[in-house]
């Protein structure tokens, strides 16, 4: 039995199709000696296990009854672990093909290597900072905190944080080894103990690093590899809840590892920092959620007065017609209907949609219509007032708008959104199958070009060039995303390919072989990065109601009709057993078919399936999309169809 090299170990926690990617790339980058592969997946909810469990069943899977957090969650693997070295790898992460053998033949050279970090990109190519990180002292965080590190970026004494004045591609000693790929002896682990406890996210790595040094073991950056990082923590960084838990973690490690002065300063500092941000965080929170609005209200507020003068004077009436005091409530209270309507309506969402705008004011006027009405009349003055008033909120809200957009404020553009020009890297039935997977999710791209990684000689009209040629592309075509094929293509390719295309503004996705997603470019967190197609319309209580339903119904008909139907079947064996087993619900009439989809939506096994429509048995990457629309649009019509044109194979 041959000595097992590696322990990957894999944290999960509701990231589906992202460790999905992460498994993939790290199964090829594996290939080459004995490895072990740990997924400790802590209660998720998004069918992170039943993938796993059907498209990596060599993987050794523990699963949590609740989140334990990321230290318990990887100790729990690390005591299993039998590998020479143990990797704790984040699930948003994607390692080249010669990840593994490049950093393990570091560590058997270097014998005083205890730890080990690579050169990290996020998810558009570029470096991440957090590739190489310097012991958080006080001195070191109180440069960070106050952006010394940032403007001083070369200095020895002001960089520390990110080691900002070493190298981005050389070998180096460092303090600290990012969690996200942190390589480490087995032997080291026993003798330094596992990851503490205490620490349930984020600061545990910086922990574990200085704990090596303090065994007398190096930490080292070793930038002759690289692996992406989508850092899914990156987009939540500003919010009080990420503050508040990241520097409770610091004052963990300060208590544990400072003191005297040292422990003091940390501990002033960190909750100095909890103080600041906390007060920025909300300061920014309100100004996002109230200034517009507010600036609505005061326009409307003022028009409407300055409407009131102009009305009178051209109208002649006396001054005195309207009284001030009524007007001083009435307007102000009009104007907040109207922000309070355009709110409702999704007039302040983002991107900024006129039509909801006009919406909004238009209800808006029509419940300040009711209410006039309502009114006694001593209290009435003027509906033309609110019919003006009316035409005056949309003009504000509308010039408003036109203003933020001119001075190109983030968020209130209101050109349409980017028109995706896409270019698919990879083989013909790759590049045609993420083309497919495309058209069923909302995204509608303008153009969307095939690149072979190749000379390419087929006949496929959609190949726009060759891989060598991707400058061009880009130039000649106005490609502003670029999709690469992770089953024809290397992690290393697409890595390589990044980099040399960082500064050409496009952005990057991935597509992992035989699935429903396509992941991209920025973060973990971000939705607009995830392709993912929405495909639960057959699992809605309506539709399964009426699916069963229609089971039952079809099955007493089918019964009925047997003596004629009977005689038709391509394979009678089974007809009376089919309707038998459909009526009592074992089986459904349509569905995927006899194999379950476990990357679809759960339902049950059928007789019939969609792919039963066509003439010839189609491949199982068609069959899978094929599926996919069933689920995606399922409606009893299709049944209806699919049992009516099938209606020869019930026995099969």
């Amino acid at each position: 039995m041959s000595v097992v090299k590696l322990s990957v170990i894999i944290v999960n926690y509701n990231v589906k199709h992202f460790i999905e990617q992460c498994l993939f790339s790290v199964l090829k980058a594996s290939e080459t000696f004995p490895c072990e592969i740990f997924v400790v997946d802590n209660n998720s909810v998004d069918g992170s296990v039943t993938l796993i469990k059907d498209k990596f069943p060599d993987v050794i899977l523990i699963e949590n009854k609740f989140n334990s957090g990321f230290s318990v969650a990887n100790n729990q693997a690390i005591k299993l672990a039998k590998g020479e070295y143990v990797l704790l790898l984040n699930p948003d992460t994607v390692v080249q093909e010669d990840t593994f053998t490049k950093t393990i033949a570091f560590m058997d050279a270097n014998s005083d290597a205890g730890g080990l970090g690579v050169k990290m990109l996020d998810g558009q190519g570029n470096f991440a900072p957090e590739s190489k990180r310097g012991l958080p002292t006080p001195a070191v965080a109180f440069y960070k905190m106050f952006a010394l590190a940032k403007f001083f970026p070369h200095s020895k004494k002001f960089g520390k944080y990110h080691l900002t004045y070493l190298p981005e591609n050389a070998i180096n000693e460092i303090d600290v080894i990012s969690g996200a790929f942190m390589l480490m002896r087995k032997t080291v682990l026993n003798k330094i103990g596992l990851l503490d406890e205490t620490f349930f996210m984020y600061g545990e790595d910086i922990d574990l690093s200085y704990r090596i040094t303090k065994a007398g073991f190096k930490n080292y950056y070793f930038p002759e590899t690289q692996i992406i990082h989508y850092k899914g923590e990156s987009t939540k960084r500003s919010s009080l809840n990420y503050v508040v838990i990241f520097y409770k973690a610091m004052a963990i490690f300060s208590n544990k590892h400072f003191s005297g002065s040292n422990a003091f300063w940390f501990n002033f500092l960190i909750h100095f920092a909890i103080v600041l941000k906390a007060g920025l965080a909300m300061i920014s929170r309100f100004l996002k959620s109230f200034t517009v609005p507010i600036i609505d209200f005061s326009l409307i507020t003022a028009g409407l007065f300055l409407i009131k003068n102009i009305y009178q004077q051209r109208t002649g009436f006396n001054e005195n017609i309207y009284s001030e005091k009524l007007l001083s409530v009435a307007f102000p209270l009009y104007a907040i209907v109207w922000v309070v309507m355009v709110y409702f309506n999704g007039g302040y969402d983002k991107p900024i949609k006129l039509v909801k705008i006009g919406r909004g004011i238009l209800i808006g006027t029509v419940f300040i219509l009711m209410g006039y009405s309502l009114l006694p009349e001593s209290m009435r003055f003027s509906r033309a007032l609110i019919l003006l008033g009316t035409s005056w909120a949309l003009f504000s809200f509308l010039i408003l708008r036109f203003a933020f957009h001119l001075l190109k404020l983030k968020s209130y553009s209101l050109s349409s959104a980017k028109t995706k020009r896409i270019a698919i890297i990879g083989e013909e039935a790759e590049c045609i199958r993420v083309n497919q997977l495309l058209k069923e999710t909302h995204i509608n791209p303008s153009f969307v070009g095939f690149v072979s990684i190749e000379s390419y000689t087929g006949n496929n009209q959609s190949y726009i060039g060759k891989i060598n040629q991707i400058i061009e592309i880009i130039n000649i075509h106005h490609i502003n995303e670029i999709i690469f094929c992770a089953k024809d293509i290397s992690s290393q390719f697409i890595i390589n390919n990044m980099l040399t295309l960082v500064s050409s503004g496009v952005d990057f996705k991935i597509a992992p072989p035989e699935s429903l997603s396509i992941i991209g470019s920025n973060s973990i967190d971000t939705a607009g990065d995830l392709y993912m197609i929405d495909v639960n319309s057959i699992t809605k209580p309506k539709n399964k109601r009426n699916k069963r339903l229609l089971d039952i119904v079809m099955s007493i008909l089918i019964l009925i009709l047997s003596p004629v139907l009977f005689f038709i079947q391509e394979q009678k064996m089974h007809f009376f057993i089919n309707i038998f087993n459909v009526l009592f619900g074992f089986y459904s009439w349509v569905g995927y078919g006899r194999v379950s989809d476990k990357s679809l939506p759960e339902i049950k096994r059928s007789i019939l399936s969609p792919i039963c429509l066509f003439a010839k048995e189609e491949d199982n990457s068609k069959t899978k999309l094929i599926n996919l629309r069933y689920a995606k649009d399922y409606s009893i019509e299709k049944d209806l169809i699919i049992i009516w044109k099938c209606i020869k194979k019930l026995g099969i």
